[in-house]
């Protein structure tokens, strides 16, 4: 029974962002955010109960990724579908280049599953990064509509994001094996930044967030590498 326990999870994860994205096609991106939150809780925890559970599976690797690139793939690519849709540049055709955020989350998910060099870390930009990323303009939108509202801001957003996903980055996991403070200092220290920036700025701070991200990873495998 125990080894289900964990493919639940992740179907949960499944469900959270199929739902998502019904809403994210009506237009409520608001909300879709919140299921995107949802999904992340669940791709968190189902890796840890395998690992507690010692239950982990070659199948519970391929739904896992199968269920991200719903949650973290398709998802963030009808946001930025439906944020091209409202731009300023009035195309039929423009919006649909929100779909390369799938493609390149697709290509990133495909190179995960058959890198090795990435069971500890990531090389490259994790998509439900990138997914928390995309859905906090929505609500950036709320307080700078003409920023969020430009196509080429977001045409450049795609770009940057796309090759992140896929580039040569090395970036530290947030999945902790232990709770010691000497082994996990970097994603400790990146937890109480990130919630300090939340608390002060909600949803608008996950730009900053993902720069601090990408910054400390940086600075953590460049100090890795000069004790090495």
């Amino acid at each position: 029974m125990k080894r289900h326990i964990p493919n639940a999870i992740t179907c949960a994860n499944l469900f959270s962002g199929c739902i998502g994205i019904v809403f994210a096609f009506k237009g409520n991106l608001e909300v879709a955010a919140y299921f995107v939150i949802l999904s992340g809780i669940f791709d968190f925890f189902d890796g840890m109960v395998a690992r507690l559970l010692n239950v982990k599976s070659a199948i519970g690797k391929d739904l896992d990724s199968l269920a991200d690139m719903v949650s973290f793939g398709f998802l963030p690519g009808v946001v930025m579908f439906q944020l091209l849709t409202s731009s300023d540049y009035a195309s039929i055709y423009l919006p649909y280049l929100g779909f390369l955020i799938t493609v390149f989350s697709a290509l990133r998910l495909a190179k995960f599953n058959n890198d090795a060099r990435q069971t500890d870390d990531f090389i490259g930009l994790n998509t439900p990064m990138n997914t928390l990323f995309i859905c906090s303009l929505p609500f950036i939108a709320k307080d700078y509509p003409d920023v969020i509202h430009s196509s080429i801001l977001l045409i450049g957003i795609i770009a940057v994001t796309s090759y992140l996903l896929v580039s040569e980055i090395k970036i530290f996991s947030l999945k902790f094996s232990n709770l010691s403070w000497a082994k996990n200092k970097v994603k400790f220290i990146f937890l109480i930044l990130s919630a300090l920036l939340i608390g002060f700025l909600q949803f608008a701070a996950i730009p900053f967030i993902l720069v601090l991200y990408i910054a400390l990873s940086f600075l953590h495998f460049k100090g890795v590498a000069k004790e090495i």
